[in-house]
């Protein structure tokens, strides 16, 4: 919201000299966030000229310019007139233009100096209107001041930033959701008041005392609400007046033009202005109708099925059945309180226009500007609620508006139709405000504020009956008072205490557990991202999974970011292969990222979330209905590597990432949760069917999948030849690592190894043997590993040798030869046993 200084001193008393800044700083006091200063940015020389000489001066281009000589008085100087140079043609010699001499600087940063141009030497420039910030009024090009400002004494020389209001400055404010009636000067100006103490001066009060009792000559009007939203009326009070005989050629007045462009709106022709002049003045939005094209009476009502309407920015339609129209007695003429009707529209050969001044129920504007995606400035001031008692006041400014500046004649016949709607009345206790804000309030400075801010005040001691204004909707409960007590009274009496947390509590189990794998997999080198939870169908059928049944298993969203993604993911690898596409198409080759998020895995049908009214507390049925409705989201990890895991260089060529990698770092987690994890070989989409594997813990808990991605799916993606990676349940990690094994004394006794070898199948995986070999050892097995792979000479077809060395350590005592011996013949003879292994 833009707030001209000038036109906000109309309705509070701004001390002599304020400037925007000190403003603005008022007016943070009370909650309205500063975004801007605006005007008071040009500095002169800008002054009066007379035009003495103007010679045409056609160009090889074509372009005809004007070779001038101005007087500016001693603006200058030296009290001689100026040449300068212009290519506008709508002045002559005689008139009195505005001159901008070399060393100002005009809105802009644009500084000006006398420069060569077209064969002679400008010694400034003649000003337009745009070029100064201001309106233009009606002449396309340079200001013509006798025009501009008519009855006013012009000398050559006079300063034109004062005479054209350039010193002036505009304020902008943020305006929350909450504080609506702050989108006008009027409320703006009430805030200035209660930060400053500054007298205030309602602008509605005259107005109100000016307008006109409703009589039976009237237009008609009827309001047939006949589909109230949630027993919420469509519209509460219809205002309408008739101006007659208004001249269509009539412009706006320069100060109003000048206003509304400070403001932040263009000026377009005497009714509109005036419309929205009253509006950002008072807060009303207004509509005006070409009343001749207005077919019988005004109806508010819903739209009809398949009704359409072309709306003022030429767009037809289709209106929704919830849909709060104006219509006449043959169409719908506009969507009430968003956009008028082309079909009504007030043109240039108007005359008679009829004004509408309403009040609208904000769910319904605010459903149809989203609907028809509307973000009018009208939608924007109802949506947030407006004042029910101006309607008339602000229907009889816009009447005195026309009537001035217009030529109009206001008939006598009144329309003010209004429902009655409840009033607002809240019990409060003024000592909850000191309770709840920290401060020692007294019930006297309480009530107090209550009065300044408008409330009616009723009752005593701790039970007050509180009815607020009618231009605050948003006060509806004691803590919405309280906060009102805190900001008028100053957010800066309140302490700054830091609360003082309970012992005993840090972070949860499933958090450290995220954590500690968010650091292992970030010290192995992997890079942690988030990827939007967003996918279409395309994706599941590239990870070749059947489209329907991946549907099943997830949510679709009812308004989607974007059309081509409307499902919640059921797997993270899903997401992230746009991350990785993304980094390998912008030249990073070597890329390993990870996960941690997230996915939808519907196992059955899903309930429907039962509606919980605003404002109060649901009860445990209706939470834990609630709860059942939620799809159920277990959480994910996912990792990916492409390109070389060890980078080439003067140690020798890199090592391109495979399907070990993944196995790699699956024992890295397990070692690091202590969890023991198992791969065995599984073919599952989207993985290679020989390079995959399914990954388990001790007690057979299935946990995902790692490998090698199918080459189809990476054609599919557009990602490199060769990508490699995994998915874990990190829900099952996190319970499986709940009972961790306390860690023992370390054994000061010396270990004794013994090696082994064991021919198999070459179809058995080592880990099978590993197992086996574990299980047979006994518990003073202190480690094992796989040393050597052999297949070649002197072993059978279909035949590998497999070497491992086991590790023994006691606790007590140093281990003999006998007993390693014994450990090691009860592991093979366990290996032989489960996967058929000799040993050589």
């Amino acid at each position: 919201m833009r707030v001209p200084l000038d036109w906000l001193g109309e309705y509070v008393d701004l001390a002599p000299g304020v400037r925007g800044a000190d403003v603005a700083a008022s007016l943070v006091k009370v909650g309205l966030e500063e975004e801007g200063l605006h005007g008071g940015d040009l500095t002169g020389p800008l002054v009066v000229g007379k035009v003495l000489t103007q010679e045409p001066e056609p160009q090889k281009n074509g372009k005809v310019i004007n070779w001038c000589t101005v007087d500016v008085g001693d603006a200058n100087g030296t009290g001689e007139p100026q040449g300068i140079v212009c290519g506008a043609h709508n002045f002559a010699a005689g008139d009195f233009v505005v001159v901008v001499l070399p060393g100002a600087v005009l809105p802009g940063g644009f500084a000006i100096a006398a420069r060569k141009t077209y064969g002679h030497v400008s010694a400034g420039m003649i000003c337009a209107a745009d070029e100064l910030g201001l309106p233009d009024d009606g002449s396309g090009g340079i200001i013509r001041l006798a025009e501009r400002l008519p009855g006013v004494d012009l000398t050559p020389g006079q300063d034109a930033i004062a005479l054209l209001g350039l010193d002036r400055e505009t304020v902008e404010i943020n305006v929350t959701p909450d504080r609506g009636y702050c989108f006008s000067l009027r409320g703006v100006a009430r805030e200035y008041s209660h930060a400053t103490g500054a007298t205030f001066t309602d602008p509605v009060t005259a107005l109100a005392q000016r307008a006109p009792a409703a009589n039976d000559s009237g237009f008609p009007v009827r309001l047939d609400d006949r589909a109230p939203i949630r027993d919420r009326v469509g519209c509460s009070r219809y205002v309408a007046r008739i101006v007659r005989g208004v001249d269509p050629s009539a412009p706006s007045p320069a100060w109003l033009a000048t206003r509304l462009t400070e403001a932040g709106m263009r000026p377009i022709s005497l009714p509109v202005d005036v419309t929205n002049y009253v509006m950002l003045a008072l807060g009303q939005p207004l509509h005006a109708f070409d009343l001749a094209t207005v077919r019988g009476g005004i109806t508010v009502r819903r739209a009809a099925p398949g009704e359409t309407l072309k709306t003022l920015d030429g767009v037809e339609r289709t209106l929704f059945d919830e849909d709060l129209v104006i219509a006449d007695d043959e169409k719908a003429v506009a969507i009430a309180g968003t956009m008028g009707g082309e079909a009504t529209e007030v043109t240039d050969a108007t005359t008679d226009i009829l004004i509408e001044a309403a009040r609208f129920d904000q769910t319904s504007v605010a459903r149809s500007a989203r609907r028809h995606k509307l973000p009018s400035e009208a939608a924007k001031r109802f949506e947030r609620g407006v004042d029910p008692q101006i309607a008339a006041a602000a229907a009889q400014f816009a009447v005195d508006l026309l009537v001035e500046y217009g030529g109009g004649t206001a008939d006598d016949g009144v329309t003010d139709v209004q429902l009655p709607l409840p009033q607002t009345v809240i019990d409060f206790d003024p000592a909850d405000a000191g309770r709840l804000v920290g401060v020692p309030y007294t019930a006297t400075q309480v009530i107090d504020v209550l009065h300044e801010i408008g409330c009616t005040v009723d009752g005593s001691g701790d039970t007050l009956h509180v009815s607020p204004p009618s231009w605050r909707p948003d006060l509806t409960t004691g803590p919405d008072l309280i906060e009102e007590v805190a900001r008028i009274r100053g957010y800066e009496q309140i302490p700054s205490i830091l609360p003082t947390p309970p012992g005993g509590r840090g972070l949860t189990h499933g958090q450290e557990v995220r954590r500690l794998v968010a650091n292992v997999l970030a010290a192995r080198g992997f890079n942690e991202v988030w990827s939007a939870p967003f996918v279409g169908d395309d994706v599941h059928e590239a990870f070749g999974w059947d489209p329907t049944q991946a549907r099943a298993r997830t949510v679709s969203l009812i308004n989607p970011l974007s059309d081509e993604q409307p499902l919640f993911r059921i797997s993270l690898l899903t997401t992230m292969v746009d991350i990785l596409r993304r980094n390998v198409a912008r030249g990073f080759s070597d890329v390993a990222i990870f996960e941690l998020g997230l996915v939808a895995a519907i196992d059955g049908p899903l309930t429907q979330a039962p509606y919980s009214p605003v404002g109060v507390h649901p009860t445990s049925e209706v939470l834990d209905a609630i709860r059942g409705s939620v799809p159920p989201q277990p959480r994910q990890l996912a990792f990916l590597l492409t390109g070389d895991r060890t980078p080439a260089g003067w140690t020798g060529p890199g090592r391109p990432a495979d399907w070990t990698d993944t196995l790699e770092t699956v024992q890295a987690l397990g070692a690091a949760l202590a969890v023991p994890l198992t791969v065995t070989p599984e073919a599952t989409a989207p993985f290679h069917p020989g390079r995959s594997g399914r990954v388990e813990a001790a007690d057979g808990t299935f946990l995902g999948h790692v490998g090698e991605l199918h080459p189809k799916t990476l054609q599919r993606l557009g990602l490199p030849p060769r990508v490699v990676g995994g998915q874990l349940l990190l829900d099952e990690l996190i319970r499986l690592s709940e009972n961790t094994p306390q860690a023992t004394a370390l054994s000061v006794m010396p270990m004794a190894d013994s090696d082994v070898a064991l021919l198999v199948d070459a179809a058995v995986p080592a880990g099978d043997v590993e197992t086996a070999l574990r299980e047979g050892a006994g518990d003073l097995l202190e480690s094992i590993e796989l040393f050597d792979v052999y297949e070649g000479e002197r072993i059978e077809p279909g035949k590998k040798s497999l070497a491992y060395r086991l590790v023994f350590r006691a606790p007590d005592r140093t281990l003999k030869t006998e007993e390693v011996n014994a450990f090691r013949d009860a592991a093979v003879a366990r290996a032989a046993s489960a996967v058929g292994a000799v040993q050589r």
